[in-house]
């Protein structure tokens, strides 16, 4: 079986190595010298100085909101993953989705400011499959309207924009270090604000709102993580261009090798120092991408709908917002195979595949 992503692991020996440091120091949690470590590393990699490991990337969103004092109405995409929305939901505010960009997957900043009203506090924008937001017109919105800004940037672990880390903009950044990354410390995520003023609350919020036994200022959360996942942190860092360049020469197989009248992917920002996180096709419809999927299950090459469905139609959300071009790209996305170690065989065989499903017949 070949699965849609496989996790990558480092040397089983180097990370004994940094267990049998945990087992000496009993030091298991609760901001121990190696997560500490991993929080000081991880600065030096991105260039952002206010930076935190937490427990998850949904668990960093929900603390985003509430650094931020976040209510009422938050702008945001119907096309992500569902924590996104979640999130907002969780910290009793209303996520007021936004059309995407039919060419970027990304919220789209033309339609936000007809979004805004008096109840709206925050924009919370997805960069989809690490692929930037249009960061300077939003910011120019929020700038013109008062509102707060979000990133939630779980798939743009190494991504540079305009030669920085793209988790240098917006009020605060988040991203996921889910097994599934392109990095990753098993669970965990990060929390990233360039403003010194949020760098104690976030300390806080993520540590039930206490310093010492005896000094509560906030109703905080459980937001830390273990030791455990800082040494696969790591661990895994180290290797984190070898990952992308490994990701990027996958990514330029399936470019040489499917058939491009038939397909679409998202268009890249310029300026892109990309980490290659996901491999997304759109199909000409949901008929010929549901016939691909059955096609490659059949053959033991797994494939996700990701994202599907477009979040402004599930049942649990407080409003209705209509996203036609979400809700129709939603139908047609299918991310493919793509992982450290997925070799070329593979690609030419799963393209090869697909290219056959949606050619027309020739009789």
């Amino acid at each position: 079986m070949i699965n849609v992503t496989k996790s990558f692991l480092p040397d089983k020996e180097e990370y004994i190595g940094y267990i049998n440091q945990i087992w000496d120091s009993v030091h298991l949690t609760n901001n121990g010298p190696l997560l500490q470590r991993l929080e000081r590393e991880l600065r030096d990699y991105t260039g952002a100085e206010h930076l935190y490991v937490c427990g998850n990337g949904t668990v960093v969103l929900e603390i985003a909101l509430k650094a931020l004092e976040v209510t009422g109405d938050v702008i945001t995409t119907p096309f992500s993953y569902c924590a996104t929305s979640n999130s907002i939901i969780w910290n009793n505010c209303v996520p007021v989705f936004v059309d995407i960009d039919p060419d970027t997957f990304n919220i789209d900043p033309e339609l936000i400011e007809a979004a805004i009203t008096p109840q709206t506090t925050a924009i919370l924008a997805t960069h989809v499959y690490g692929n930037p937001c249009d960061v300077d017109k939003i910011a120019a919105i929020a700038e013109r309207h008062g509102l707060k800004v979000i990133y939630d940037a779980a798939h743009a672990f190494g991504v540079k924009y305009r030669g920085k880390s793209l988790f240098l903009n917006g009020d605060i950044s988040t991203c996921s270090l889910h097994a599934t990354k392109v990095f990753h410390s098993v669970e965990g995520g990060l929390i990233i604000t360039s403003h010194p003023e949020l760098d104690h609350n976030l300390q806080l919020l993520r540590a039930f709102g206490h310093k010492g036994d005896d000094h509560y200022f906030y109703a905080g959360i459980n937001g830390k993580n273990s030791e455990f996942h800082a040494a696969m942190g790591l661990c895994n860092l180290p290797h984190v261009p070898s990952i992308i360049e490994y990701r990027r020469q996958v990514f330029s197989w399936y470019d040489n090798e499917l058939d491009w009248d038939y397909f679409k992917k998202p268009r890249l920002a310029d300026e892109l120092e990309y980490n290659y996180s996901y491999y997304p096709i759109v199909f000409e419809s949901e008929q010929a991408l549901l016939h691909a999927q059955k096609e490659l299950l059949a053959m033991g090459i797994g494939c996700r709908r990701y994202f599907h469905p477009s979040l402004n139609t599930l049942s649990f959300v407080p409003k209705f917002f209509s996203c036609p071009v979400s809700e129709d790209i939603a139908g047609r996305v299918l991310a493919l195979p793509l992982f450290v170690g997925l070799e070329k065989p593979d690609v030419l065989r799963i393209s090869t595949t697909l290219n056959r499903v949606v050619r027309p017949a020739v009789s």
